[in-house]
């Protein structure tokens, strides 16, 4: 049998297949199974066909008599090399990149690379070529129409960066995590972990990015999201000017009201109302954001506006805006949004009606929460006595109380829970003997229900942003038990914690640690300031150097020791030094525990001193 090059005559729909003894001989022909016997060729199929010169072999032609074969061209057979159709191995073309890949990845001994042949230079053969067909799809441009240039970039009018806090930028970006394969940190410190405390400091200091690090730094921001906001501010206006000629940039674009453009003023009322109505939905999102911290009357009308014609999830996330500058203004609004088809929508507009303590809704929860708690006086010392709903009537599921509890949770107490949870925190003095809040947190709970009633409690105080009940909830830093008198979790005491002053907050971890060290501590340093105060750093650290003089591995402790290296201030390094030699072992100490704390603690100290380093550099042009 012979097999031929597909033909060039645009009618055949397949490359011919001739079998029989008559086929001239070449570099060609390759041993393949025996025709069918007696199969003949559709009517339209060409009984004479000449293939072009390929790479295998030169021009041949079918014998005449013969009976040729048709057969579909999906490709070369992966048993007897590549095929000569037009793909892979004809000469340059879109298919000579998916030959090479498909060779790479099924092998040169069962697919040669296109042009190639089997053995022992067959897979160096495959990377010659894909090396040149590389440059050649990187270099090759084919002539199109002449486009129109594109508008110059504008002008970014900050002060630019001082020089080695360029050169920092740069070496910031070019850091990679798991650059060194390997699952262990070393001493050196992890500079990605840093990129956002630099972008905090620089636009602090107002600088402008270096226009050579915009790439890397969209790069930076397109991998990260958390980096955006800060990214993009640092970036400026020429970020968003390369982000219209780069598709891998374009979320650059969507988190920026108007594709980039400049916000309409208040005296820009046409272009607002065309973005509004026109734009896409991550820019419609963020032009009610920017307008409602502005002019919250201002979005809540433009909202307005359009509220009856927008989709339910669409509705959801506009409705969540209005946190930003609620006021009593809103409640028409969020009233009206009570009776909306979305169980969503309904849900988040009681959450922010009951933000508002002095709402006809708030007024309506506190007086069905009241019906359910009351002091009991045949008690002594007295308690609180609870009653839960026996019903979630319509009027409850109007103002946002789910109906229907989640697996596990009986239906009463999750009633119960969502009517204390959104009445004012103020009912409860008035209703408990005019005691504060303290004294009531401190008063017994009959019946066991004062887990689900103190930690309804601290849901309002979140919620409400009520310093006076959050302090009673959280109780004394150093009492005995680390789930305080009120929350029922680390994780609802971190919250309580972000209702507090960003001293008070220090002062309080501080203690916590000192009293409960930090193996429960992680989530409530995650709610402190940065840089940490002085009390809450030493408190750290002490608790380091004590966990480490047990004996134990430092990885116990490595969200904290991360946690540290951000958040540390720079100007306790000097107190670490004590602290890098490898400490004498206790017998039942891990084996090489001490050089293992070293060394983290050595990372810590570069971590904290090139912090240092990083803020005089931002600060020189300052």
């Amino acid at each position: 049998m012979t097999r031929t090059p597909a033909p060039t005559d645009p009618s055949a729909p397949a490359p011919v297949t001739v079998p029989g003894p008559t086929a001239m001989p070449g570099p060609t022909t390759v041993p393949g199974p025996t025709a069918e016997p007696g199969f003949s060729p559709p009517a339209t199929a060409p009984t004479h066909a000449t293939a072009p010169e390929s790479d295998t072999g030169p021009q041949i032609d079918a014998q005449p008599g013969t009976t040729s074969r048709a057969t579909a061209t999906t490709g070369p057979d992966p048993e007897i090399g590549p095929g000569t159709g037009p793909g892979p191995g004809n000469g340059p073309g879109p298919d000579v990149w998916e030959g090479l890949v498909t060779s790479a990845l099924l092998g040169t001994d069962r697919r040669p690379p296109p042009g190639g042949e089997r053995g022992p230079g067959a897979a160096a053969a495959l990377l010659d070529a894909a090396a040149a067909e590389t440059v050649r799809r990187r270099a090759g441009l084919r002539a199109a129409r002449a486009a129109r240039r594109p508008e110059p970039a504008p002008e970014d009018p900050r002060p630019p960066l001082p020089a080695p806090a360029a050169r920092r930028l740069t070496a910031l970006l070019a850091d990679r995590p798991g650059a060194a394969g390997s699952g262990r940190r070393g001493s050196a410190p992890d500079l990605m972990e840093l990129l956002p405390q630099w972008l905090a400091t620089a636009n602090a200091r107002g600088f402008a990015a270096p226009p050579q690090a915009l790439p890397a730094l969209l790069d930076a921001a397109r991998g990260r999201t958390d980096l955006r906001p800060a990214a993009l501010r640092f970036a400026g206006p020429r970020a968003l000017w390369l982000a219209r000629l780069n598709p891998d940039w374009r979320f650059a674009l969507r988190a920026t009201p108007g594709g980039g453009t400049a916000l309409p003023g208040a005296e820009a009322t046409e272009r607002v109302r065309g973005l509004w109505d026109e734009g896409l939905f991550a820019e419609r999102v963020a032009l009610l954001a920017s307008l409602r911290a502005r002019d919250p009357a201002g979005a809540r009308e433009l909202l307005a506006s359009t509220w009856a014609t927008e989709r339910a999830e669409d509705r959801l996330m506009f409705l969540d805006s209005l946190r930003t500058g609620l006021a009593a203004a809103d409640e028409p609004f969020l009233e009206q949004a009570l009776t909306d088809r979305s169980r969503n929508v309904r849900a988040t507009a009681a959450e922010l009606l009951s933000a508002l303590p002095h709402s006809a809704l708030a007024a309506r929860m506190a007086a069905r929460a009241a019906t359910c708690v009351s002091p009991d006086r045949t008690l002594t010392p007295p308690a609180i006595a609870v009653e839960a709903p026996h019903e979630c009537d319509a009027g409850m599921e109007r103002d946002g109380v789910v109906a229907k509890p989640p697996a596990g949770r009986g239906e009463r107490s999750w009633w119960f829970g969502q009517l204390v949870e959104a009445a004012p925190l103020a009912t409860w003095p008035a209703r408990l003997a005019g005691r504060t809040a303290e004294e009531i947190v401190a008063l017994p709970v009959s019946d066991g229900w004062r887990n689900e009633l103190h930690a309804a409690w601290c849901r309002a105080a979140v919620r409400q942003r009520d310093g006076v009940w959050a302090r009673a909830l959280l109780g004394a830093p150093t009492a005995p038990e680390a789930g305080g008198p009120g929350a029922v979790s680390l994780a609802e005491r971190a919250k309580l914690l972000g209702t507090l002053g960003a001293g008070e907050r220090a002062e309080w971890v501080a203690g916590f640690i000192a009293t409960h060290g930090l193996s429960e501590a992680f989530q409530l340093l995650g709610m402190c300031g940065v840089p940490w105060a002085g009390p809450l750093g030493r408190a750290v650290v002490d608790a380091l150097n004590i966990a480490r003089d047990a004996g134990s591995y430092p990885w116990s402790f490595s969200g904290v020791m991360g946690l540290a290296e951000r958040c540390l201030d720079p100007s306790e390094a000097g107190r670490l030094d004590g602290l890098l030699a490898i400490p004498d072992e206790p017998e039942d100490a891990s084996p090489g525990a001490g050089g293992y704390w070293a060394e983290a603690f050595q990372r810590l100290v570069t971590t904290l001193r090139l912090r240092a380093a990083m803020a005089g550099e931002l600060g020189a042009g300052s």
